[in-house]
């Protein structure tokens, strides 16, 4: 299938990554747009590997695939295994869309056991847009690309992170998946410039936004997932909310671990949705 978004992403308002931690708040959750799961992390039976119980499509609201281990930055071709694993999981939940990220988890057979960023050169890009359009070619679904966290850069950029991300999307005709607490990590961490770099995206690739919770360590932003969403990541969360045509914004809730209580859960989840609401001009949704 080709790499395009045909007019629609499938999803809009607020998301939330599903665990099966999280089950039966999401499914309490009044307002609800979507959920996103982790294709490892879920079988063919649209169930989760880890834990027994109802599956991601028991909450009655789309089901985004994000998939975590294609390696579309390596310098081999995308495993055809994994593509189709992919492929198939996203098929089992009726997902609208799949999205990866723009980095790489293997290389000579080893495994890095996480998300390590590219480099932004020419060469790097080259080989990314060759394994992207061998994965769009095998998807039943539209890809959106994530921009990746880095705690370090690698030397000899050519790119700048954003006109990086622009030239991908034109070369492929992939969508974008913005992670609005990345860029976070790349200001805190690499001096970026946030809004000059949302002013170089093309917002109408855009297909939705993820929004997560870190921690400063040493003077370095991690993306720990495993933290309350920060003031400044809601600030940009605002900021990018509103760079989408009207109704069309779609943004998710990260948290991988250190689930907290409901209230705790609902309250993240409304400061979330009041940050997305500021720039919409809207109210947001509240629990049961």
């Amino acid at each position: 299938m080709p790499c395009d978004d045909r007019g629609v992403t499938g999803v809009s308002g607020f998301g939330v990554g599903w665990r099966p931690e999280l089950a039966a708040l999401l499914a309490r959750r009044i307002g609800l747009g979507f959920v996103e799961v982790i294709a490892e992390n879920i079988g063919l039976d649209g169930r989760a590997l880890s834990a027994p119980g109802p599956g991601p499509v028991e909450v009655g609201v789309p089901v985004v695939v994000h998939g975590i281990g294609l390696s579309l930055g390596g310098a081999e071709s995308p495993d055809p295994a994994r593509l189709r694993r992919l492929a198939d999981v996203a098929g089992v939940v009726g997902a609208p869309l799949v999205s990866e990220h723009v980095a790489f988890v293997r290389a000579d057979g080893y495994e890095a056991g996480q998300l390590l960023p590219v480099p932004y050169t020419r060469d790097a890009l080259d080989v990314l847009v060759a394994n992207v359009r061998i994965a769009c070619a095998e998807l039943p679904v539209p890809l959106a690309l994530e921009n990746p966290a880095a705690l370090l850069r690698w030397p000899d950029d050519d790119l700048a992170p954003a006109d990086f991300l622009v030239e991908l999307t034109e070369r492929t005709e992939a969508l974008l998946l913005v992670d609005v607490s990345n860029f976070h990590g790349d200001t805190v961490n690499h001096g970026l410039d946030p809004a000059a770099a949302f002013d170089r995206l093309p917002w109408e690739r855009v297909a939705y936004l993820h929004v997560a919770g870190g921690v400063i360590r040493e003077g370095r932003y991690h993306d720990t997932h495993l933290h309350p969403v920060g003031p400044r990541q809601l600030e940009l969360l605002a900021d990018a909310v509103g760079r989408f045509p009207p109704g069309r914004a779609a943004y998710l809730l990260e948290r991988d671990g250190c689930y907290p209580p409901a209230a705790e859960f609902h309250a993240e989840c409304d400061r979330v949705q009041g940050a997305a609401a500021s720039a919409e001009r809207q109210l947001p949704c509240q629990h049961r």
